[in-house]
């Protein structure tokens, strides 16, 4: 028993870096006291003695504010941070090395007995707020983002987001991604956060612009080139770089002389 306490402790200090001390991890991370808390009721659960497992768990809801149902089936080193407000049913299954954070909801979508709760394999985390919900998989490794709505499977070492849940790629940069942070560069733009994944409506707007610009370069180009085998002699010159540094220098010399102005004014005149 005294090993597994250790276990748990030392679980903490690789997932939380504000952990100082194992006195102070044994006194006041609830995560592990709810924990603690489940083995007694889980064995008793086991043992028939369901209204006294119930009680137990009740028990430790009211003292931690993280309720898991003495059916549930935990692992390893399973560490919740913060906790409050956690819930884990009756049919859960959590593997080895899971971290769940507060707000977290692992529960089912029917009333019909049976296995009605999500299954956590190994190493899995999920962000404060998430609803994990139904008879469905996490794989291992798997990621579910803050507040994200999950339920249907999760393949392993995949991060689902939203709501309802959707797989991130795994690839860094899409095709249509890449292609934007090149028309950005071109321009002498910042390409951060103009992401296809990127919820933020401005960054969107931003990129739906640079969709627009790289195509009207395309069509001037090839314009170019017509016009120039025809005869002309027109787009000698690539278009000068466009850069956001210049915007803000000359918005610090109109401050600048403004100020000047302010400090020149005589009132009495």
């Amino acid at each position: 028993m005294f090993s597994r306490i250790k276990e748990d402790i030392n679980s903490v200090f690789d997932r939380d870096p504000a952990a100082r001390t194992s006195l102070e991890v044994l006194l006041n991370y609830p995560g592990l006291h709810a924990v603690w808390f489940h083995r007694v009721s889980h064995r008793l659960w086991r043992a028939d003695w369901k209204l006294l497992a119930r009680v137990c768990s009740t028990f430790s809801r009211w003292l931690t504010g993280i309720e898991i149902h003495p059916g549930a089936t935990i692992g390893r080193r399973f560490f919740i941070d913060h906790g409050m407000g956690v819930v884990i049913g009756g049919t859960a299954e959590i593997g080895n090395d899971v971290t769940l954070y507060q707000g977290v909801t692992l529960g089912g979508t029917s009333w019909k007995a049976g296995k009605r709760h999500p299954t956590l394999e190994d190493n899995v985390v999920i962000g404060a707020g998430a609803q994990v919900l139904g008879p469905i998989t996490i794989g291992k490794g798997g990621k579910v983002g803050s507040n994200s709505v999950v339920v249907k499977d999760l393949p392993a070492n995949a991060t689902a987001v939203g709501i309802p849940g959707r797989i991130i790629p795994d690839k860094k940069h899409t095709d249509e991604s890449q292609q934007r942070e090149e028309v950005a560069k071109k321009y002498g733009f910042d390409a951060y956060a103009v992401s296809t994944d990127n919820p933020d409506p401005v960054a969107k707007a931003i990129g739906r612009l640079l969709d627009h610009m790289h195509l009207m370069d395309d069509r001037v180009s090839l314009l170019c080139k017509e016009v120039n085998t025809l005869g002309g002699d027109i787009c000698p010159k690539n278009l000068p770089e466009l850069r956001v540094g210049e915007f803000i220098d000359d918005e610090k010399a109109a401050a600048e002389r403004r100020e000047n102005k302010v400090a020149s004014f005589d009132p009495e005149i």
